[in-house]
């Protein structure tokens, strides 16, 4: 596949027009033809309606004025009427110039702003996408939250926009979107700024530090599974919270419990408006969640103003990382003042404001919280659908039990690394679930992608759950089966943390909560689903019907 930059003389994504060819130099041509044409129109209207060889001024009466006066009245409003459609017309003769001449990708781009989103986020995703791609191919243009969009569906497409060439596509989100998580947050960002942020992101979701996590997520598994016993849950809402807890330890480290609870109550407001329509008018979910993310900015604001006063090290968690670094680069100002040159690193994080660090902290709940407490929904929902599976989990998972036992010890972070069957059933749900659907770029130039032109400012979605589907990388793909794992798969055909610079750093984390979970749950209980109603509902992410309702059993109950 070869991809090409396709130059762009100006900033603009419109490139200018020819001389001679200016849309204003042609709307002034075409008036001056329109004018020429009703004056001469006018003219010939003024001949006949005179009588036969009465063609002279002096015979021009008020009678035979009036129809001239009409006339003229129509004529102004006809001229500047179509002159003002015309100037309407500009807009669109400037998307013609610029995109007659290329090849887009073939695709709908649906209804008037609202293009095909409604399609998307009401039917099964899969559907939306084979359709097109059995219909347009694997790479196909449409409309989505009134972006035009260019969806790609072949791996080999997806690591050249993520990976070998991810500097023409930037990062980016609906703006209704951005300004909920925040515009500063590490994954909407290019250049300096972004590799900074994402080396302390990414140090704070390391395998050697996360380690030291396993603890207190298994004492949150503790603590939370026995108040489930014998009572019907909402396994979404419980996988939300039990997500939650783990993500703010993530973020803040050691929190006082009345600042975890307004960061909770103020996180709950802000969820809701973030998956509702972007309607900014006072009373709407989306404008209490602007107020509610005004106000986390605030309750933030004043844990690192406490830290400061309390820690020299500024706590634990993503938040002390930030704050540690930004401290020692300030340190370092007067030696950057004195010389010629200061580290790029150490300038982004003197830079680095309350605001910015609230942006990236907010960040990372969102993307620890909805998708992984998807992804523990599903694997409850494929676990109850195919008992086999469930008891051969149970049964590696009594292998690590005795273990523990006769060590009288805790799971730590090496037990997780002996699951190997768990961990395959794991893989499995994130393919089939593909809980990341689909990820935002927006080319930041014309790009020229597989004989195609992406112009400058379309959003790029690659497609994860179009190739985790798809039946060539795949077999059998609409078939649970975590034997296929035991091989593994071929490259950039498994995406379900993304891919390239901008992948998801938090994807270990992640694993490890699904696995202290299915430790405890499988060897303690059984789950029930309540209801016969079977199917997925979208918002945004893929879950099951009304977030798997299920009766929690203690095991023990079920042999008796």
């Amino acid at each position: 596949m070869v991809m090409t930059h396709v130059p762009t003389p100006t900033c603009h994504s419109i490139k200018p027009f020819p001389p001679n060819r200016h849309p204003f130099t042609q709307l002034f041509s075409v008036s001056q033809k329109l004018y020429i044409s009703l004056s001469s129109l006018l003219h010939l209207s003024i001949y006949l309606s005179m009588p036969p060889n009465s063609f002279s001024l002096s015979k021009i009466t008020s009678s035979t004025m009036q129809p001239l006066t009409n006339f003229l009245q129509d004529y102004t409003f006809l001229l500047f009427s179509s002159s003002f459609f015309l100037l309407l017309l500009l807009p669109f003769l400037q998307w013609w110039h610029h995109h007659n001449h290329k090849k887009l990708p073939p695709g709908s781009m649906g209804w008037p702003y609202l293009g095909e989103t409604l399609k998307l986020y009401t039917q099964n995703p899969n559907s939306f996408f084979s359709n097109r791609q059995n219909r347009y191919g694997d790479i196909f243009k449409t409309n989505i939250l009134g972006c035009p969009c260019v969806m790609i569906s072949s791996p080999e497409a997806a690591r050249t926009v993520l990976v070998t060439q991810a500097h023409l596509f930037k990062p980016t989100y609906p703006p209704s979107k951005e300004r909920l998580i925040g515009p500063e947050a590490v994954f909407f960002q290019q250049g300096a700024y972004h590799s900074m942020l994402k080396k302390l992101v990414q140090a704070s979701f390391l395998p050697s530090t996360i380690k030291h996590s396993v603890s207190h997520v298994e004492q949150i598994v503790i603590k939370m599974v026995p108040s489930w016993t014998n009572k019907t849950i909402n396994t979404l809402q419980e996988m939300k919270k039990y997500a939650f807890e783990v993500a703010a330890i993530s973020a803040f480290g050691e929190i006082k419990e009345l600042e975890m609870e307004e960061i909770r109550e103020l996180y709950r407001c802000l969820e809701k408006g973030y998956n509702s329509y972007p309607l900014h008018l006072p009373g709407t979910s989306y404008w209490k969640a602007m107020k509610a993310r005004k106000h986390l900015n605030e309750s933030i604001r004043r844990i690192i103003e406490r830290r400061k006063v309390e820690s020299s090290k500024y706590g634990g968690g993503l938040l002390g990382v930030l704050l540690q670094a930004r401290s020692s680069s300030s340190r370092s100002r007067s030696t950057c003042s004195r010389s010629s040159s200061c580290g790029e690193e150490k300038k982004v994080f003197m830079e680095l404001s309350d605001s910015q660090v609230a942006d990236n902290l907010i960040g990372v709940l969102f993307a620890a919280h909805d998708t992984t407490a998807s992804a523990l929904t599903w694997v409850l929902k494929y676990l109850h659908d195919n008992s086999n599976l469930l008891e051969a989990v149970t049964r590696e998972q009594e292998g690590i039990r005795s273990k523990l036992a006769m060590e009288n010890r805790g799971l730590s972070w090496d037990d997780t690394r002996q699951m190997p069957f768990t961990n395959r059933v794991i893989q499995e749900t994130l393919r089939s679930a593909s809980i990341l659907s689909f990820t935002f770029r927006e080319a930041v130039t014309d790009v020229e992608l597989e004989g195609y032109t992406i112009p400058k400012g379309w959003k790029v979605l690659p497609l994860f759950r179009s190739i985790h589907h798809s039946a060539h990388f795949f077999p059998h793909p609409e078939k649970f089966d975590p034997s296929r794992f035991e091989v593994p798969p071929r490259p950039n055909t498994y995406m379900p943390f993304g891919n390239g610079v901008h992948s998801c750093p938090g994807s270990e984390l992640a694993k490890l909560e699904l696995l202290v979970l299915l430790h405890h749950l499988t060897l303690s209980y059984r789950w029930e689903v309540v209801g016969k109603e079977d199917g997925i509902q979208y918002g945004p992410f893929p879950v099951p019907k009304h977030g798997l309702p299920v009766k929690i059993i203690p095991r023990r109950k079920i042999f008796t």
